[in-house]
């Protein structure tokens, strides 16, 4: 085989159906996001960011900033390795602490991603569980699917959202057969919502685990930002709870919270856990100053979701395809890969405007869209643009506009 060809070849294909990624260069600057630098060949340039997963601004807080630095003065960089060996940090152990209060549950594991986080669990308890079967919402994110498929347990795959099918597939089940359900709160391409109390109803009725993913809704929903189930009155009765310090929280990471004994045994059996050095301290130090914080501002989260609605109602009004959602999530639907990505450029180009577009495979062909995030600093001003540059590309590019 010419493996450079076929590198070439494959490439060239991802080019041809206009899904090749070209990663603009951009720095963020503290206190001024959602505004930021690119650079470019042609120079530098001020830009303003719509697509980021720092939904709450949170990077850019002197609470967390001040925390880190304070971290790196005390401690240094780096954790040391991995915790079972020497990286186990005394702001680990805190951090780990605060997500568990956070999802009132007793304990929480931190691993290096919310990925990782994902996959590791559910391979693990998959792997572990002797004839575990689980239940996988179609609509779940890839790290869940993959942790799913390493761990060789069997996999039914119940319609997104749909009680009833999902019901229709843990009768079907043998009924002394562990089971475990894994599904999203907040599903980040559509933006909308999972009915956590009625998955949990029903996992209850087949005496079946419960695995939630609230990545893209700790530190956004709630009063205390545990996320949609804490919102929804339903954390107690979820078996794990999964989430990420990457996006509302600002810093980086991924953690799972459960029960003593449950979390105990992902520390002790999950092999991404096990053999991966530890997050830096300094990044935990920055997570947990961002948890609290986030646990005493809940007018942050009530300025984020009227940004949201405002803008999904401009957008509405100026007769642009918004995806309407009850999130903080806001698509705008192109309907084909070459056009999404070129819509992305031009904004970019021509008005100075961030966002990616989103293609194959992470939503389906004849779907692909631009994910919009506003922030709670985004201002009337700066939608106004954004209205202002959409409507000028959809003109450009003759996209289809709302009926």
């Amino acid at each position: 085989m010419d493996y450079a060809q076929f590198f070439e070849e494959q490439i060239s294909g991802l080019k041809t159906e206009g899904r090749y990624r070209v990663f603009a260069e951009i720095m963020r600057h503290v206190s001024h996001f959602p505004e930021a630098t690119q650079y470019t060949e042609k120079g530098d340039r001020d830009i303003v960011v719509w697509c980021s997963n720092d939904y709450l601004g949170m990077g850019q807080n002197a609470v967390v900033l001040d925390a880190m630095h304070e971290a790196i003065d005390l401690c240094g960089a780096g954790a040391g390795g991995t915790r079972n060996i020497s990286g186990n940090n005394r702001f680990h152990v805190l951090l780990e602490q605060e997500l568990a209060s956070l999802h009132s549950a007793e304990a929480a594991l931190l691993f290096t991603s919310g990925y990782t986080a994902n996959m590791t669990t559910l391979m693990t308890l998959g792997a572990a569980i002797p004839g575990c079967i689980i239940f996988s919402d179609s609509q779940n994110h890839n790290s869940m699917i993959e942790g799913i498929r390493h761990s060789r347990a069997p996999r039914m795959i119940f319609r997104h959202n749909d009680i009833a099918h999902l019901e229709e597939l843990l009768a079907a089940a043998p009924i002394n057969a562990p089971k475990l359900v894994a599904f999203e709160s907040v599903y980040s391409m559509d933006g909308d919502i999972a009915p956590i109390k009625e998955i949990c109803d029903v996992a209850e009725k087949y005496n079946a685990m419960t695995f939630l993913d609230e990545v893209h809704a700790v530190g956004m929903y709630g009063v205390h930002g545990g996320g949609v189930s804490e919102r929804d009155g339903q954390s107690h009765r979820l078996t794990f709870i999964q989430g990420t310090l990457a996006k509302a929280i600002g810093v980086h990471g991924g953690y799972v919270a459960g029960s003593r004994a449950a979390i105990d045994f992902i520390r002790s059996f999950g092999q991404g856990f096990i053999f991966s050095s530890s997050m830096p301290p300094a990044v935990a130090a920055g997570a947990r100053a961002s948890i609290q914080y986030l646990k005493q501002h809940n007018e942050i989260r009530e300025r984020h979701q009227e940004r949201a609605e405002t803008l999904r109602q401009k957008l509405t009004d100026a007769g642009l395809p918004v995806i309407v959602t009850t999130s903080h999530i806001v698509p705008v639907l192109v309907g084909e890969a070459s056009r999404c990505k070129q819509a992305s450029d031009l904004l970019l180009e021509e008005h100075g405007i961030y966002i990616q577009p989103i293609n194959y495979p992470t939503v389906p062909r004849g779907s692909e869209r631009l994910r919009i995030t506003p922030t709670p600093l985004h201002t009337n001003a700066q939608m106004d643009a954004l209205i202002v540059a959409l409507n000028a590309v959809w003109a450009r590019l003759d996209l289809k506009m709302t009926a």
